[in-house]
């Protein structure tokens, strides 16, 4: 009998992941949204919840893409605590601009307290030992080496601080994990290839690097590598989501 032929790994170069996300950038929230159903913003509460800022140090959010997550820490701080969004997307860090700014302006208070940087995960040119936590979410998949990426997240956190990490998975229920890989392999990708089309198949590629990522234990492990002293996962929503925290 013949073994199964795993899938080709999925093309996570730099360039084609920055083409992709800058081709759908201006319906990049919109789908978000749409396609899990609201519950994108319950995941960045839950987040904020279970690792909140603490006291005055800044923060900093890679693979920050539109700065959601950037931004759900800037108002969890009061606007009190400097907020660092990185990302090598240039035309998503606009739209993450452009949401600071209405933002500030509606809260009267100085846009200066968030800064946008376009900035690779992989080589981050930021101070070591200088955030009191470092966060990302839905983008360290996209990485093209996760250990690096991890690697330069727990660098450049403070000792003592925390590395958190909210990322799609797959859930491990069997009757969950059918219903919804079915869903996430035949009606997702269609769906947001429809709404955004893009040359890069950006809705097939979710699937496909979802699939491949590690989760789990095994996610946990390589957090430990680069640096962990301690981690937890809790899967969200059935498993679709996982939120990792580990303490530098």
């Amino acid at each position: 009998m013949n073994a199964p032929v795993s899938a080709p790994p999925v093309d996570k170069s730099g360039d084609r992941v920055r083409q992709m996300f800058g081709e759908i950038s201006s319906r990049y929230d919109f789908l978000n949204h749409f396609l899990s159903g609201g519950t994108d913003y319950y995941w960045r509460w839950r987040t904020i919840r279970e690792a909140p800022p603490q006291g005055t140090a800044p923060l900093l959010d890679v693979c920050t893409g539109t700065g959601d997550l950037a931004l759900a820490y800037w108002k969890a701080g009061g606007g009190q605590i400097a907020v660092t969004g990185a990302d090598f997307t240039p035309q998503m860090l606009d739209i993450a601009r452009q949401k600071s700014a209405r933002l500030s302006e509606s809260a009267q208070r100085p846009q200066t307290a968030i800064e946008w940087v376009e900035a690779d995960t992989m080589a981050l040119p930021f101070p070591s030992d200088h955030y009191q936590l470092v966060s990302v979410a839905f983008g360290l998949r996209n990485v093209c080496d996760t250990r690096a990426g991890l690697r330069e997240m727990f660098r450049v956190c403070q000792p003592g601080g925390r590395v958190v990490i909210l990322e799609f998975s797959m859930p491990t229920n069997r009757l969950i994990r059918s219903a919804y890989g079915w869903y996430f392999r035949n009606i997702l990708p269609r769906l947001g290839q429809l709404l955004a089309r893009n040359s890069q198949q950006a809705y097939n590629y979710l699937p496909e690097s979802v699939g491949q990522f590690p989760q789990g234990d095994e996610l946990a492990g390589m957090m430990r590598e680069a640096g962990a002293s301690e981690v937890r996962y809790l899967p969200l929503t059935f498993g679709v989501a996982t939120l990792y925290i580990g303490r530098k």
